[in-house]
């Protein structure tokens, strides 16, 4: 099969199941949540970071477009599809490759949409306040595009670990454990040098000044974050030529 073929493929998966729609519908709803929280607890709306702080929720959406690269690929060894993925396309490093693109688009378009609604609540917020944008345009879009390109990021990501970790319980528990609990003792343990980690590199694509946590440029995050999933991505194209499938 040719890897057109198998774009479409993994797109006719990912649009024919409820799961992508389900987290589409959640992203918003945390995004949402999350911006209310930042002026309801009674930040400055007339600061510039307090409306980038909360265009910066749809960066924390990037652990729903991690979960979804697993699913990608643990969920077919979840329910025994990978072999017929496999044998329609004998050629493993183009299914592995075909899954990236695809979920990377979705942490795309996940990311966008919640960018869409973000600013639309944030606005919401300022107008019930009587309070003009105070961000510029051009930090607004850098917020975003750092956000979006977090949640690509994952995304690919998620397709490594699933293909690494074919489990799909652990490999989802793993990923979540270590975004909460593993980064932060880590932090703990090497201080300043914690900016290198993973979500670290994230927080450090919103662009925001954060002087209570050290991050690395918007742009040094953004660099890490894709060395992170070519890594991943690199490990898991060569684990899966070689294992057995059951």
């Amino acid at each position: 099969m040719t890897m057109t073929g198998n774009l479409r493929n993994e797109v006719l998966k990912l649009r024919t199941t409820r799961t992508p729609w389900l987290f589409l519908g959640i992203s918003q709803v945390l995004v949402v949540i999350g911006i209310s929280g930042v002026y309801v607890s009674g930040a400055d709306p007339y600061d510039p970071q307090t409306a980038l702080t909360a265009l910066a929720h749809v960066g924390l959406v990037s652990i729903l477009s991690l979960v979804m690269g697993i699913l990608g690929v643990a969920g077919e060894y979840r329910y025994k599809t990978i072999t017929d993925t496999y044998l329609a396309t004998p050629s493993r490093g183009k299914v592995v490759a075909a899954k990236v693109l695809v979920y990377s688009a979705f942490g795309a378009v996940l990311s966008i949409a919640s960018t869409v609604t973000a600013l639309i609540t944030t606005l919401a917020w300022l107008k019930a306040k009587d309070v003009p944008m105070p961000a510029s345009a051009g930090d607004l879009w850098q917020t975003a595009a750092g956000c979006v390109v977090w949640n690509i990021c994952f995304a690919a990501v998620g397709v490594g670990v699933g293909a690494l970790v074919r489990n799909l319980a652990g490999a989802v528990a793993g990923a979540l454990l270590w975004i909460a609990v593993v980064e932060g003792l880590v932090a703990q343990l090497i201080g300043d040098n914690a900016k290198w980690l993973a979500f670290r590199s994230g927080v450090a694509l919103e662009g925001l000044d954060s002087p209570s946590i050290a991050v690395l440029p918007q742009w040094g995050g953004g660099l890490m974050l894709v060395a992170y999933a070519g890594a991943f991505v690199a490990v898991a194209l060569a684990t899966s030529m070689r294992r057995d499938v059951t």
